[in-house]
């Protein structure tokens, strides 16, 4: 019998062939050897002598056929070429993989690569325009979208929708206005992450995959409120045009910090108070449930809008000159518009109120006006902590939309 050829490896294949993933324990045996190196390799598939040269053709190896007499089993050489060090060279890594070590600004070359990849030279460069650190970036990123993916609910177990409760034709209205309110500033807050969620560089994934579930939150807010309004009815509140244009100046918004600084700071923060206000004066179980929950969900959004800026105000000393100009801008294109839907206002104080005496009234129109207060007081503590004094801060919260959002 003849000996066996020369080899510094031998794998052995069995009747396991390549299409069954022979190719697998060959490239794995092949990964250990330098260019040039032998492996020895014995399998019984009757295809073998066919697919094993083609798939080393393609892969760059050479094949040698031994004479080695009669064997119960094929034997062939193959030896390693260079083609697969050749496709790795100019290889590099898309930065480091964790987020404690971002690249401050990734290049276009890395585009959808995977952060910490080793990316092959030669890809598509994918052009993401908000690709600087400092203007996406906050340290609390990852930890917030941990915490927002462990806490989504399913609208339909977190919410009791067949409680049985029976709420006066004008109150079950007046609870129908306020929800198709909470409907339209909802879908605003969907659109504007996701006018921005395309445009990030996949480097900072944490803050794309947060923006994604913020997104989801507003999406499952819209649906619950909506839900809510038709619970008892057919038809949905009215929508000012005031109210609209007001939202509309945050969609346009097309700069990424002065929307985050818009929505999350300003307007949603004074959308958390609003939701607190409504599950203390809800006049149901399930009305109260749904703005517990989007409380929480809306709460998570300025945590992070506020860390996002304090993050980029201690990096750029303009830009407590840029979002001021914003509030100014956005104050002066509303400034002709009725600002908050009187029927909202009314539907308000009609929660509030928890009855039709005249004292009931007036003490719902109080609770109100508290609730504004409390918002105003909330916007200044912000605006303070993103570093303007608080005078200026109090002169700034009140430009802000009466449409609270």
């Amino acid at each position: 019998m003849s000996a066996a050829p020369a080899a510094d490896v031998e794998v052995h294949l069995g009747d396991l062939g390549f299409g069954r993933g022979a190719h697998l324990l060959v490239q794995r045996a092949l990964a250990g050897l330098p260019p040039g190196g032998r492996l020895a390799v014995s399998g019984r598939d009757p295809a073998l002598p066919v697919h094993l040269p083609a798939w080393c053709r393609g892969r760059g190896h050479r094949v040698e056929w031994p004479a080695l007499g009669d064997r119960s089993e094929l034997v062939a050489v193959v030896v390693r070429g260079t083609a697969d060090d050749d496709r790795w060279f100019g290889a590099e890594r898309a930065g480091p993989a964790l987020p404690s070590a971002l690249s401050s600004r990734p290049p276009a070359r890395w585009g959808l690569g995977a952060r910490g990849a080793l990316l092959e030279a030669g890809g598509p460069e994918a052009r993401f325009d908000l690709d600087d650190r400092d203007l996406v970036w906050a340290d609390v990123a990852p930890h917030l979208y941990a915490q927002a993916a462990a806490r989504q609910w399913d609208p339909q177990t977190a919410v009791p929708w067949a409680d049985p409760f029976a709420l006066p034709a004008d109150v079950e209205a007046a609870v129908v206005q306020v929800m198709t309110y909470l409907v339209e500033n909802e879908q605003a807050a969907l659109v504007v992450p996701a006018r921005f969620v395309g445009r990030i560089h996949p480097h900072f994934r944490e803050v794309v995959q947060l923006l994604a579930v913020q997104m989801a939150d507003e999406a499952r807010h819209m649906e619950v409120f909506s839900r809510r309004a038709l619970l008892r009815g057919t038809e949905l509140g009215t929508s000012s045009a005031g109210g609209r244009h007001s939202l509309f100046t945050l969609v346009a918004e097309s700069d990424f910090a002065l929307a985050s600084f818009l929505l999350s700071v300003l307007g949603e923060g004074s959308f958390v108070d609003l939701l607190s206000f409504l599950h203390q004066n809800a006049p149901d179980p399930v009305t109260r449930r749904v703005c517990w929950l989007a409380m929480q969900d809306e709460r998570r959004h300025v945590v992070f809008g506020m860390a996002h800026l304090e993050h980029q105000a201690q990096l750029d000393p303009l830009l407590r000159d840029r979002l001021r100009a914003a509030i100014h801008r956005r104050h002066d294109a509303l400034v002709d518009t009725a600002g908050l839907n009187a029927d909202v206002f009314d539907a308000l104080v009609v929660l509030a109120a928890g009855g039709w005496h005249p004292d009931d009234v007036s003490a719902g129109f109080d609770r109100v006006q508290a609730l504004q207060h409390a918002m105003d007081q909330g916007r200044q503590r912000r605006l303070v902590r993103l570093g303007f004094r608080p005078d200026e801060a109090a002169a700034l919260s009140a430009l802000h939309t009466r449409n609270f959002m």
